[in-house]
């Protein structure tokens, strides 16, 4: 039998140091035939111009700098394996990773699956073994700090990690993939709850790992882009019924993060995210229409996937929180109920219709990412 063709998408921005050893060792991937797309955002190191010289691996230079989702997007349009596969420029994938994920991504009703995620300084701990889903739409780095060996069974997760995961690449077309307009954060979390919307699962697998070396880090346009994205995540992706029954409390999510800004000093920043919301508003409601029609599966049922503590261990956690969290349980022990009773009618049946795309927003520049 021949072996699967996996086209692998790499971003490269700024100096990049681990391109290299990053690219090398996707190009040594066994039981798999693999080709290796790097699309220079940006990229100022020597690294670059080393991987162009690596058989099997061809490097794509956009205009300008699409951010990781316009990136990716950029790679997958050069593809031409059945699988593809996104690996962060700062990740190490072992010989057989990217075999043992296609292997369960071609099982049915598997949608996205992602590898196990190690921390590069200790590659006993885990980075994430999947991502947590919480209802308000905030999403971070499951089981990051813990042992492996706690996450060594396979497990089907919320939501994957973009840090290394392969999906079909027919699916990804009928996806239209990442929407570019994200930039970057937070579009691995739109793209599982899609797939979550079409029944299609998300696997973890303990036996694919990936070295990552991992740097957690906040700035001001990282705060823009976590908490606009997220509510771009939210009024497109969820149906009309759970936002009206989860309005009040994402109504008192917004003040509570408008406080954290404020006493953060990024408050330009979350204001600055409404105001591209209003300002893209008609790509907004488009994007949200057509998240709307492809859906299969109601939020009643995706619910369940979902958490109400807001727990990550890669951030300390701000003033107040504790008692966030009991508000927020308090409020999904009751809301939940309701999102499970019958809505309207959600379509049914095999086949999917891909929706007239959505018009192009303004986008601020000065925008970057690595």
């Amino acid at each position: 039998m021949s072996r699967p063709q996996v086209s692998a998408v790499m971003l490269a921005y700024g100096a990049e140091p681990y391109l290299v050893d990053a690219a090398r060792a996707v190009l040594a991937s066994t039981g798999v035939e693999i080709e290796l797309i790097v699309v220079d955002n940006g990229c100022t190191g020597d690294g670059i111009d080393v991987v162009k010289g690596f058989a099997g691996v061809r490097v794509v230079r956009p205009e300008e700098n699409t951010g990781y989702s316009g990136g990716c997007r950029v790679g997958a349009a050069e593809a031409t394996g059945e699988w593809l596969a996104f690996v962060n420029s700062d990740a190490v994938v072992a010989p057989d990773a990217l075999a043992r994920t296609v292997a369960v991504a071609g099982e049915p009703g598997v949608g996205a699956v992602m590898a196990s995620i190690r921390l590069a300084e200790n590659p006993d701990l885990i980075n994430t073994s999947g991502n947590p889903l919480h209802y308000i739409g905030l999403s971070w780095a499951g089981g990051n700090g813990q042992p492996a060996s706690a996450h060594a069974r396979r497990t089907t997760v919320p939501s994957i990690s973009g840090c290394c995961f392969v999906i079909n690449r027919a699916l990804w077309r009928e996806l239209d993939g990442f929407a570019a307009e994200y930039f970057a954060y937070h579009e691995d979390t739109e793209i599982s709850l899609r797939l979550w919307q079409r029944g299609l699962r998300q696997e973890y697998v303990p036996d694919a790992v990936v070295v990552h070396h991992y740097e957690f880090s906040r700035n001001k346009l990282k705060h823009y882009l976590l908490e606009r994205n997220r509510l771009i995540s939210l009024l497109t992706a969820y149906e009309t019924r759970t936002l009206v029954v989860l309005a009040p409390m994402l109504l008192l999510t917004e003040a509570a993060m408008l406080v954290a800004a404020l006493l953060g000093g990024w408050v330009r920043e979350k204001t600055r995210g409404w105001g591209w919301l209003w300002t893209n508003r008609a790509w907004v409601r488009a994007r949200r229409r057509q998240l709307q029609q492809e859906r299969m599966v109601p939020d009643g049922i995706i619910a369940e996937l979902m958490t109400a503590k807001v727990d990550p261990s890669n951030v300390e956690s701000p003033p107040g929180m504790g008692i966030f969290n009991v508000i927020a349980a308090g409020y999904w022990a009751l809301a939940k109920p309701l999102l499970r009773t019958r809505g309207p009618s959600t379509r049914q049946g095999a086949g999917f219709r891909t929706p007239a795309p959505c018009p192009r927003p303004r986008q601020a520049s000065g925008f970057s990412w690595g």
